[in-house]
């Protein structure tokens, strides 16, 4: 397998999702490895040459810019920061997503606009290429002097410090080092502030999350097309001709998948005692449409964070420019995670809503979907643990972005909380796949009543699923079943494309 050369083009969230998914190999481009030589050795001859403050490279950091620092302790003054910034707690992130921020990294350093040894990046690769993942706690950046905590515990075994997972097991990054016969990387001028500030804590959740999300918009397109053939819900909503009068893209994409889904089947032409459907049904392309609109919004924002440069100071070779400014400020993702995360709350609430209609005992359905209610409880609970889940992710829905609280002794005194809305959004993915995959439980409970089949193509997902979760004759521990279909939607390949 060929290894992906970082530097050479532009990073895609279906480029990162082949990496991740093939446990694909990272290797730096020539291009990029001069790029980084070439700003390193730039950043060498001006601190040789000059003894002008310029800040984080031979000042203090934050508030303690005004602090100058000696040539001799440059390097020190980096290590420093590393050490003292690792201040993370809480739970710690998941290993996907510290894998993300790996690559993340690397790919911001390969611009040569950073002045960080060659030799640092490629350790950073090396650890990505033996699945050798630092231990990051979700706590501790306030997501806009960069993710320092978490991108300090990202950068601790270049010192030999931290710990790390390796094969599931945490370790002493020393014990790692001794094993590949690593040398601690002597941090040089600049260097650690190029390794914390940035925003590859934010970016990789985001990543993560808007992996999830695409899948998950397909998949409430399609649990909610087997929603309503068990509801006996009728088709002319998804008719082309509506939507192109009112022609959101995610609204007609919605539509045309429904369309799709439903192509053959033969519940739909049984005739329909009922006029009109409830809006959790009929209103699908129009709320699920939304919701696409917002992935799609999202995704741009973070294909142009992933393929940017956001650390501080920036260094410009070519125009003899070292500039400090504030590129690690994570508004742009910060406010773009919190639209996400009402985008996919919003899928969970409809999904919920379509739940509670198909146990209502309505359309011919018996009550909770089961044969003998009152005896059988059936799939009463399952409604409420997915009213519970909805309405927690209304709670998390409360966005991040609009917080802000100073630090640094008012130095830093505007910040982003990026990572707060990374944190929550990922509850909020989780939480929506979680109330699908409910949803697919009373779906597919609920049209095993019907005297009619389906299309072929739902008719196949109910054969596949049914392998998995079986019918309810009777009330069992369907906290297993729930489990179970979770781990169905988990499990199910989608190649999808958004719009």
């Amino acid at each position: 397998m060929s290894a992906y050369k970082v530097g050479e083009q532009m990073l895609s969230l279906s480029v990162i999702a082949e990496i991740i998914a093939e446990g694909k190999q990272l290797a730096l481009g020539e291009k990029a490895k001069q790029k980084i030589q070439d700003c390193r050795d730039y950043l060498n001859n001006k601190m040789e040459q000059s003894d002008a403050p310029i800040y984080g490279i031979n000042t203090g950091f934050g508030s303690l810019c005004n602090h100058k620092i000696s040539n001799t302790d440059l390097g020190q003054l980096q290590t420093n920061l590393v050490l003292s910034h690792a201040c993370g707690t809480g739970n710690k992130v998941p290993a996907e997503v510290v894998k993300i921020m790996l690559l993340l990294k690397v790919q911001s350093l390969s611009y040569g606009h950073s002045g960080v040894q060659l030799k640092t990046v490629e350790r950073l690769i090396e650890m990505f290429n033996k699945n050798i993942l630092p231990v990051v706690f979700q706590q501790g950046s306030l997501g806009a002097s960069g993710d320092l905590a978490p991108l300090a515990h990202l950068s601790l075994p270049l010192l030999g410090e931290g710990k790390v997972v390796v094969d599931g097991k945490e370790v002493e990054a020393k014990t790692i080092m001794k094993a590949n016969d690593w040398e601690a990387i002597d941090l040089q001028s600049k260097e650690g502030l190029a390794l914390l500030n940035g925003t590859q804590f934010m970016g990789a959740y985001g990543v993560w999350s808007l992996l999830k999300a695409q899948k998950l918009s397909y998949m409430a397109d399609m649990i909610g097309a087997i929603s309503l053939e068990a509801f006996d819900g009728r088709n002319e909503c998804f008719d082309e001709l509506i939507h192109l009068v009112r022609p959101h893209k995610g609204q007609i994409k919605t539509a045309e998948n429904i369309r799709d889904f439903l192509d053959g089947s033969e519940i739909q032409k049984q005739e329909k005692e009922h006029v009109q459907d409830p809006y959790s049904f009929r209103c699908m392309p129009q709320v699920h449409g939304a919701s696409k609109g917002v992935v799609s919004h999202v995704k741009d924002v973070f294909t142009t964070e992933i393929n940017s440069v956001t650390d501080n100071p920036t260094i410009f070779i070519n125009d003899n420019k070292v500039i400090s400014g504030g590129n690690f400020h994570g508004q742009p993702l910060a406010m773009a995670m919190d639209y996400l995360a009402i985008g996919l709350s919003e899928l969970g609430s409809i999904s919920e809503r379509r739940t509670y209609q198909l146990i209502s005992g309505l359309r011919g359905l018996p009550a909770f979907l089961v044969a003998e209610p009152g005896l059988n409880s059936g799939m009463m609970i399952p409604q409420y643990t997915a009213a519970s889940i909805a309405s927690q992710n209304k709670q998390l829905c409360t966005p991040a972005s609009v917080d802000s609280i100073v630090s640094s002794n008012g130095q830093e005194d505007h910040v982003s909380m990026g990572a707060n809305a990374a944190t929550k959004l990922y509850r909020v993915v989780e939480n929506t796949e979680r109330i699908l995959a409910i949803e697919l439980l009373n779906a597919t409970q609920g049209i095993a009543f019907r005297n009619a089949k389906s299309s072929e193509f739902i008719e196949g997902i109910l054969d596949i699923y049914r392998d998995e979760v079986e019918f309810l004759s009777s009330d069992r521990l369907l906290h297993d079943d729930i489990e179970k279909s979770i781990g169905f939607l988990q499990g199910l390949a989608v190649d999808v494309e958004l719009l």
